[in-house]
C-alpha cells in the first residue's frame, strides 16, 4: 500500500494528515505555525508528521509523496512568489526546502486550489471534467479544475476570482483596490453590511438574537434567524446571494463548468443560500452556461485541505 502526507499550512496552525492512495486518512493532527521563521515551521512540520506516521504504524519508506497546500500565489508546484500573512521570504521554492528535510517528492499548491482539486479528487466534484470551487470566508478565493488540471496561471494567481470586479470605484477591499467581488460576497463583507443596517434598524430577530451587540456578530446568525423566517435577515440573504450569482455568474459565462462547488464557512447557509443563488445566476450567466450546470456544496469541510494536497498526485 501507498501512503501519502498532507499538509495543509495555516497562518495560525498547521494541520497535517496520513492518507491512503484512496484518500483516507489514518490519522491526522496540527501544529502551532510559526509565521515568523520558515525553517523551524517545517521541521516541526516533519517531526509532528513523523509522530503521527509512527502512530499509524506506516513506514517512512512507504510515503510516496507529500502535498502541502500554501496560503499564497505558487508557480510550478515548487516557488511559492509570497505567503500571505506570514513574514517568510519571497520566492522561495519551498519543494526543494521540504524535500532537503524529508528526501521525498513534495509538491506545492496554493490552499483554496489545494481544496478545489480535494473537492475535484474525493468530493462534490468528483467524476466532472470540469468544476469551480468558490471558498467563502473572511475572504474569496477560488480553484480552477478543467480536465485534471488547475488552473494557475502564468504568476501563479489563477483562481483569484475573490478579486474579479463587479462594480466600479465600489467598496475598498483588502487587496487594495475597489469593487471586488470579495468587497461585497465575503462573510465579512456581509457582516459589515448586516452591521451598518443594524445601527438603523433594531427592531428585527437578529439584533435581539445578538443581543445588540454588533461586535460578536457572525454570518452564522444572519443565516440562523434568516431560517425562521426573520424578514431583516431574509433581506441580508437577498443581498449575499445576489452579489454571490453576480461573481459566479461571470465565472461560468468565462469557464462553463459543469459544476460550481461552495466551500468554507458560508456554506453553512445550506439550502437557504444556494435556492436563491440559483435562482439569480439566471440573471447573469448566458442560459447555455446553466445547461447541465450543478451548483452544489463542498464534502470535504475541515479535510479539504490534507485531501487536497495528496491530490496533487492523481
Amino acid at each position: 500500500m501507498q501512503y501519502y502526507i498532507g499538509i495543509d499550512l495555516g497562518g495560525t496552525n498547521t494541520k497535517i494528515g496520513i492518507l491512503d492512495s484512496r484518500g483516507n486518512i489514518i490519522d491526522s493532527g496540527f501544529i502551532k505555525t510559526d509565521s515568523n521563521n520558515m525553517d523551524r515551521t517545517l521541521n516541526l512540520i516533519w517531526e509532528k508528521a513523523k509522530e503521527l506516521l509512527k502512530k499509524s504504524e506506516v513506514g517512512i519508506e512507504y510515503i510516496v509523496g507529500i502535498g502541502i497546500g500554501i496560503p499564497g500565489p505558487v508557480v510550478n508546484k515548487s516557488i511559492v512568489t509570497f505567503f500571505s500573512n506570514f513574514n517568510w521570504e519571497r520566492n522561495v521554492n519551498l519543494k526543494r526546502e521540504f524535500e532537503k528535510i524529508t528526501n521525498i517528492e513534495t509538491r506545492i499548491e496554493n490552499d483554496v486550489n489545494i481544496i478545489a482539486q480535494g473537492e475535484a479528487i474525493f468530493g462534490a466534484a468528483k467524476n466532472k471534467s470540469s468544476s469551480i470551487t468558490v471558498a467563502i470566508g473572511t475572504g474569496i478565493g477560488g480553484g480552477i479544475f478543467v480536465e485534471g488540471k488547475l488552473i494557475s496561471g502564468n504568476s501563479g494567481v489563477g483562481g483569484e476570482i475573490g478579486h474579479i470586479k463587479l462594480e466600479k470605484n465600489g467598496k475598498l477591499c483588502g487587496c487594495g483596490q475597489r469593487g471586488c467581488f470579495e468587497a461585497y460576497a465575503s462573510a465579512k463583507s456581509l457582516i459589515k453590511e448586516a452591521q451598518e443596517r443594524l445601527e438603523l434598524n433594531k427592531n428585527n430577530m437578529l439584533y435581539k438574537e445578538i443581543g445588540g451587540n454588533l461586535e460578536i456578530l457572525e454570518a452564522k446568525h444572519i443565516f440562523d434567524c434568516a431560517k425562521k423566517g426573520d424578514q431583516f435577515s431574509l433581506e441580508l440573504v437577498e443581498y449575499e446571494s445576489d452579489y454571490l450569482a453576480m461573481g459566479i455568474g461571470s465565472l461560468l459565462n468565462v469557464i462553463n463548468p459543469e459544476v460550481v462547488v461552495i466551500s468554507g464557512g458560508i456554506s453553512l447557509a445550506g439550502d437557504i443560500l444556494l435556492r436563491s443563488v440559483r435562482e439569480k445566476l439566471k440573471l447573469y450567466a448566458m442560459p447555455p452556461a446553466l445547461e447541465n450546470f450543478e451548483i452544489v456544496l463542498g464534502e470535504l469541510g475541515n479535510e479539504a485541505g490534507i485531501k487536497g494536497a495528496v491530490a496533487l498526485f492523481y
